[in-house]
């Protein structure tokens, strides 16, 4: 007996609930300057690990012993734990006092040619993850005739680390077009 809908791709799915991005979190649509988030954000949920530490360590110290069953070691353990991740993260809220266009022009000054093309991102380094950014560079040539990767400091405007390069990428296939 042949299937009637055999040709046809199976709608099996058609009525499952699938995850879509919320409208106000959908960037395809926006159109004009992004600021980045900064990252002293970290002390909110700092203080609130802080606070539930010394609340559960208040607990077991008020009511910690045989009288008291369903206070255990466990609040002793869970106010350590929270302590620590609590002031881990206020000793990584560092502020982000440069921006990606300031972080852009002192990759510029660094690199010594005119820049056609750049790209900037936010990323971390080390243990208390110290905001760099890392702003990739293409000089103003078409095509780029050099590129370059520069490392700035994303509380100071340092330049850490910077590599230059002639661009080894083939363009003349998109010269042609």
């Amino acid at each position: 007996m042949a299937d009637e809908h055999a040709g046809e791709p199976a709608d099996d799915h058609a009525d499952e609930h699938r995850d879509e991005l919320p409208a106000e979190l959908d960037a395809a649509g926006y159109v004009g300057p992004y600021a980045f988030p900064n990252v002293n954000r970290r002390r909110v949920p700092g203080t609130i690990y802080l606070a539930s530490a010394l609340a559960c360590l208040v607990e077991w110290l008020t009511h910690a012993g045989a009288s008291h069953v369903l206070v255990s070691r466990g609040f002793l353990g869970a106010a350590v734990a929270l302590g620590l991740v609590g002031a881990y993260h206020l000793y990584t809220a560092w502020d982000l006092g440069v921006s990606d266009m300031d972080a852009l022009a002192a990759a510029v000054r660094h690199v010594g040619f005119p820049v056609g093309h750049a790209s900037a991102q936010l990323a971390w380094r080390g243990l208390r993850s110290r905001p760099t950014w890392r702003i990739l560079l293409y000089s103003a040539e078409s095509p780029p005739e050099r590129r370059g990767l520069v490392l700035v400091d994303g509380v100071g405007d340092d330049v850490l680390e910077h590599y230059v390069e002639q661009n080894p990428e083939d363009w003349s296939e998109l010269a042609s077009q």
